[in-house]
């Protein structure tokens, strides 16, 4: 039986390390599942939350090379998705974003000027020494 990303499969805990559990899938294919895919809630000791041969209900989140990426808290009824999207700003009127950027325009501009001063005043004065390596004698 081949292992499809997405689905959802029943197994038994087969081994637990400190970073994870292996669960034997249907079909004899074992897949791993990350401590982070434990619980919606922090994982100290993964022994707190499984043992060997618990049967549990997992979720195929990742097969690559071979190896079986498992999560328990994404194959849960009430699992939220997770995502990387970011959450998008409500459309309309002035947001605090604009006006950081104005903010920061001012902010480059004025910098660019001083800068600008900084290094016309600098030329100044190596022309009235001599500029660098010039000869001493």
């Amino acid at each position: 039986m081949s292992v499809e990303l997405g689905s959802k499969l029943d197994g038994k805990v087969t081994g637990i390390t400190n970073f994870g559990a292996f669960v034997l899938l249907p079909g004899g294919e074992t897949g791993l599942v990350h401590i982070s895919e434990i619980s919606d809630t922090y994982v100290k000791d993964i022994h707190d939350h499984l043992k060997v041969n618990d049967p549990v209900k997992v979720k195929v989140i990742n097969v690559e090379n071979g190896k079986i990426g498992l999560s328990i808290r994404q194959a849960a009824e009430n699992a939220t998705p997770t995502t990387t999207e970011r959450p998008r700003k409500p459309r309309g009127g002035a947001s605090h974003h604009t006006s950081t950027r104005a903010t920061f325009e001012d902010k480059m501009l004025r910098f660019m000027k001083e800068s600008e001063d900084r290094l016309q005043a600098l030329k100044r004065s190596e022309s009235k020494r001599g500029g660098r390596g010039g000869r001493r004698g």
